[in-house]
């Protein structure tokens, strides 16, 4: 015990030595934005499993919590309305989910997007394959981002076609 002792009254020691006493208010911000972050991956993640419990998602093999961490997920019903999108998308393209709940992908697509490789998607989904492609994506305040996509249909554990699934990020 004397051993801890000693080594508490050195740490007090160097510490009253110091000139700087305090920590800076800054560091908190830091603190702050990495907590922030790790809640909204943990509400994602728990978003997904209730939305794949719920309507009985056959279980993929996808990483949703390593992909969610370097991806933008979005999930839309069989309709094409987008009924989740991960948190991170504000880095990606500025608008939150609330923003773009019920409204179809093409919220994200405009003149400089490639009509060849949007035709390409529908036909995927239309077949109910899945798909990767690189297209051109507008971004909340108008400026255009290259968005490598990779789409897959998800089904249900009676075979039948319940969402599809995107995974997103800057190319």
């Amino acid at each position: 015990m004397s051993n801890f002792r000693q080594y508490e009254e050195a740490i007090a020691k160097y510490h009253s030595s110091l000139s700087v006493k305090t920590v800076p208010v800054s560091s908190w911000d830091f603190h702050n934005d990495f907590l922030g972050l790790i809640k909204n991956l943990f509400v994602d993640l728990n978003k997904l499993d209730a939305l794949a419990s719920q309507n009985k998602w056959i279980r993929n093999n996808w990483d949703l919590k390593t992909r969610q961490q370097e991806e933008v997920i979005i999930v839309t019903d069989t309709k094409l309305n987008i009924v989740f999108a991960s948190h991170n998308m504000i880095k990606m393209n500025g608008y939150v989910e609330a923003e773009v709940l019920g409204k179809s992908p093409n919220i994200f697509q405009g003149a400089a997007t490639d009509l060849t490789i949007l035709n390409e998607i529908r036909s995927a989904i239309l077949v109910q394959e899945p798909f990767e492609k690189t297209i051109v994506n507008y971004k909340k305040n108008g400026d255009v981002y290259g968005c490598k996509i990779k789409g897959f249909p998800v089904f249900n554990t009676k075979g039948q076609l319940s969402h599809y699934i995107a995974f997103e990020k800057a190319a």
